[in-house]
């Protein structure tokens, strides 16, 4: 994804942060959340509500603990505590229905996209931010590198372009799930909403990451072909 200049090889990336960066987030963000709800609602006779709410607190964790690992509070944990936020609030406000809850949770990824596209405005779109979450093991070094390829236009426009795609693919997805919230019946809804939500994620994630090797290809592409042409110039008078 270079421009004119080839890119700097990215630094050395630690295993064993990475995996654990992996772990810590999976682990508190699907796994915990998931296991909670469900020993509540079945082993102890929680409400739905009561559950999703209590559920919640493990990102909140995940989040405090990857400020605490890398003493500082950057713009993915900044982002990530503002939609557990709104979604808390989204859930408290208004009735507490079942199918509400269901609308209420279109909601949240309804806002993400409009989020997405929002942040298209500013500085860097957000985007950005997530690659620089996911696409580095946290070290100083690697955020340097990653930080460092902003200044090329190729980079740019693949960040930008992925943020718009993200943010429309949201959208849609939160429109449709609210149409067959009030279609479908509600069992039917929570049997479907799963595959929905991680259907959406999963194409995402799997178009972002070929998107970003081709990307990536055709600058390393282009570079190429710049150097090659700089070596066969003309030689000075």
């Amino acid at each position: 994804m270079s421009g004119d200049t080839a890119q700097p090889s990215p630094p050395a990336r630690s295993g064993a942060a990475t995996a654990l960066g992996w772990i810590l987030t999976i682990g508190l963000n699907v796994v915990a959340p998931i296991l909670t709800f469900n020993t509540l609602t079945e082993d102890h006779g929680w409400s739905d509500f009561s559950a999703l709410l209590v559920s919640g607190v493990w990102p909140v964790l995940d989040s405090a603990i990857h400020v605490a690992w890398r003493r500082k509070l950057d713009e993915f944990a900044i982002v990530t505590l503002v939609f557990l936020v709104i979604t808390a609030l989204v859930t408290l406000v208004g009735a507490h229905s079942a199918r509400t809850l269901l609308i209420k949770d279109s909601a949240v990824t309804g806002l993400f996209g409009a989020l997405c596209l929002v942040t298209l405005l500013a500085p860097k779109p957000l985007m950005f931010y997530f690659g620089r979450k996911f696409g580095t093991d946290g070290t100083k070094e690697g955020v340097a590198y990653f930080n460092g390829l902003w200044q090329y236009p190729d980079f740019r426009r693949v960040m930008r372009r992925m943020t718009t795609v993200w943010g429309v693919a949201y959208l849609i997805e939160a429109a449709l799930r609210v149409v067959l919230a009030f279609t479908l019946t509600t069992s039917t809804m929570v049997t479907l909403n799963p595959f929905l939500i991680y259907g959406f994620l999963g194409g995402l994630i799997l178009w972002t990451i070929r998107y970003s090797k081709r990307a990536q290809a055709e600058g390393e592409a282009r570079a190429a072909a710049a150097m090659a042409q700089a070596g066969n110039g003309p030689a000075p008078a």
